[in-house]
């Protein structure tokens, strides 16, 4: 297991180790990044010196490193996956995420698995095959409400199975691993690490007459996840582990976004019941702020139930937040007055508006000047011409979605993290010794050969001693408290004091360092527990034989191959998704006066959706209430895969003979 039932988790993104040392200064007690190749973000990787680096200052704090290895692999890749996933634990990972069960078949080293939210963990049943698995760690499904994670809580055991859940960031619309969209239009395979985006894309709704219920909106596109108020609730549904997406992000959003959840989790925590999962204490020069960084705006999704206004249908981009109107409109420059008269507008700033047609519209700013301060009259020169400016009038509301000042404020250090420490100072028979009790019991001791020698002045002398002694401060501790054990006060100098407490750190560092204790790697259950379903669609995502013969050994009688095998030509669902456009639209039956609790007995018209050239339909499985985006792969993506087969032969999991296909 990785966490005792009393523990939580802070799981943060980082793209780069630069980013992931400052998630754990920022509080982090996990970090999750991307390995050299293989990873569910195919431009996120990193080598193996810079994991290093990452993985030794996170190992100081106890804080843990997740690699991520969740792409779906061929079989001519699973060797490199293989000498991957032995490099990053040699370099010192604590665990890898994984997608890809054929890597369960493998020589993998006694490395620590998480399943990875591609994993696609919904029911308690495929949470708890996992467990048996052998995965130590789970992310169940961000489209599960409290019930739902409750149950998944129920079916598997808290000594085996930790139960990880996002918490924030941007929102994928399909059920992580079932969509498809990018791939049957471009080639690019989101289960590979390289989506399209397709749901951020604006669309024409058709109805089955043809007729346009809704133009050029972007009704695939989430808004931003933000569970902040549920936290105590997710806890209380079984969840340790509390994960912020943004493996893409920026080094601020990780900063901002992690100190935010510290925050929050240590309000818990200092209600007694819990506790860290890493040590010390985290300290913010700065009050964190989520709406500070770009944001879609935000939803709790379906942790509470379902909800009409889940989307971000008007623009995929920020909009920041309200921060006055338009006063009037010069040939150079236009004049606003801000709600709060304490906001400062500065030279770089962003700010944007929403046009007549609801299109966001973004002004940088070139130059702010004050011209009433009393009354927040601002005059502003945008960098761009301003008859180039759709809609800007009297009256328009502006908002800002980029503050120039809180940037400059987490581009400078902005945290301390610090272990407690206990010190107690004692005289020796030819000497004098200092001990160093560290907040985990760990104990760092050093000695010195030095003269007794009689203070004339007692007070001054201890001062000395405690000034001297608690001079941690360029260090990873904090001390508590110092006791001095003397039999009289004694003067000793100042140089002679800071080695002793130099050795004593060194020593306790060391102690530290030779105590960290690697997660263990869980145990598969024997005989191997059967998988929920004995038929596997390409939904399934079985790319590679190591992944049918590992759901063979699991009892599974029927597997298909991968969509990324190309075995499906026709019509099929390209994304699932637990979002319903009828119902954001207020168009689903069962909202219709009257029919309120009919289950599955209305059937709802398709709907397509055109963006350019591409076409995609919308059906409504209203039993489970999930929505499938249905589509074909497009000619020119299986001509591009037929001519790549050809110039580099590629190996994977087909159910058809070989030379059908190529």
């Amino acid at each position: 297991m990785s966490l005792l039932p009393h523990q939580l988790e802070l799981l943060s993104p980082a793209r780069d180790a630069d980013i992931g040392i400052e998630a754990v200064n920022h509080g982090a007690d996990a970090v999750y990044i991307g390995g050299p190749a293989f990873g569910a973000r195919a431009t996120a990787g990193n080598e193996l010196r810079d994991l290093e680096r990452l993985i030794t200052h996170a190992h100081r704090f106890n804080s843990r490193i997740f690699v991520t290895l969740n792409t779906i692999l061929r079989d001519d890749e699973l060797e490199g996956a293989r000498r991957m996933a032995w490099q990053v634990y040699e370099a010192g990972a604590d665990a890898l995420i994984i997608q890809d069960m054929g890597l369960l078949e493998l020589d993998l080293p006694p490395i620590q698995l998480h399943a990875s939210t591609q994993t696609d963990i919904r029911t308690p049943e495929k949470a708890r095959f996992l467990q048996d698995a052998g995965l130590s760690q789970i992310v169940v499904a961000r489209e599960l409400d409290l019930q739902q994670i409750q149950a998944i809580r129920a079916a598997t055991d808290p000594a085996r199975t930790t139960i990880e859940f996002f918490v924030h960031g941007a929102l994928c619309v399909a059920y992580s691993g079932q969509c498809f969209i990018s791939h049957a239009h471009t080639g690019r395979s989101a289960n590979r690490g390289d989506c399209n985006q397709a749901c951020r894309l604006p669309y024409e709704v058709l109805d089955g007459q043809g007729r346009i219920i809704a133009h050029e909106k972007h009704v695939l596109s989430m808004k931003d996840n933000n569970q902040s108020d549920n936290l105590r609730a997710l806890i209380d549904a079984g969840v340790r582990s509390f994960k912020i997406e943004g493996r893409y992000k920026d080094m601020g959003y990780v900063k901002n976004i992690t100190a935010h959840y510290r925050h929050l989790l240590d309000e818990i925590i200092e209600q007694g019941e819990f506790t860290r999962s890493s040590s010390g204490r985290t300290t913010f020069s700065f009050t964190p702020d989520p709406d500070q960084n770009f944001n879609r705006e935000f939803t709790d999704y379906f942790v509470n139930g379902r909800h009409q206004d889940i989307g971000a249908f008007d623009t995929p981009k920020t909009p920041g937040r309200a921060i006055g109107w338009v006063t009037q409109v010069g040939d150079k420059w236009f004049e606003l007055e801000t709600s709060d008269k304490a906001t400062v507008l500065h030279n770089g700033d962003g700010l944007c508006y929403y046009d007549l047609q609801k299109e966001l519209v973004g002004v940088h700013i070139n130059r702010a000047e004050s011209v009433h301060a009393k009354k927040g009259i601002w005059r502003v020169f945008p960098k761009d011409a301003i008859d180039g400016f759709k809609d800007l009038r009297k009256g328009l509301e502006i908002n800002r979605n980029r503050d120039m000042d809180w940037v400059r404020t987490l581009e400078k250090k902005s945290s301390e993290r610090r272990i407690g420490l206990w010190a107690e100072f004692s005289e020796t028979v030819d000497g004098f010794a200092l001990t160093l009790t560290d907040e985990d019991g760990f104990v760092g001791h050093a000695a010195m050969a030095q003269a007794h020698q009689g203070a004339t002045d007692a007070a001054k002398a201890e001062a000395t001693l405690r000034e001297q002694l608690g001079r941690f401060g360029a260090t990873l501790f904090a001390v508590h408290d110092i006791a001095l054990r003397l039999s009289q006060p004694w003067f000793v100098p100042a140089s002679a004091l800071n080695q002793l407490r130099r050795d004593a750190l060194a020593a306790l560092e060391q102690a530290r360092a030779k105590g960290f204790v690697r997660l263990p790697r869980a145990t598969p259950v024997e005989p191997p527990a059967p998988f929920p379903e004995d038929t596997l669609t390409y939904l399934a995502n079985v790319f590679n034989h190591k992944a049918h013969d590992f759901y063979v050994k699991h009892g599974v009688k029927v597997i298909d191959a991968a969509y990324e095998s190309k075995e499906e030509e026709g019509e099929v669902s390209l994304m699932i998704t637990k979002h319903c456009v009828r119902f954001s639209m207020s168009l689903c039956p069962k909202q219709a006066k009257g029919v309120i609790g009919v289950k599955g007995t209305i059937k709802a018209e398709p709907l397509q959706l055109v963006n350019g050239k591409e076409k995609l339909t919308l059906r409504f499985d209203c039993k489970p209430c999930e929505m499938h985006v249905v589509g074909r792969m497009k000619k020119s993506v299986l001509n591009q895969h037929r001519r790549d087969m050809q110039e580099h032969p590629m190996q994977f999991y087909r159910t058809r003979p070989q030379a059908q296909r190529d």
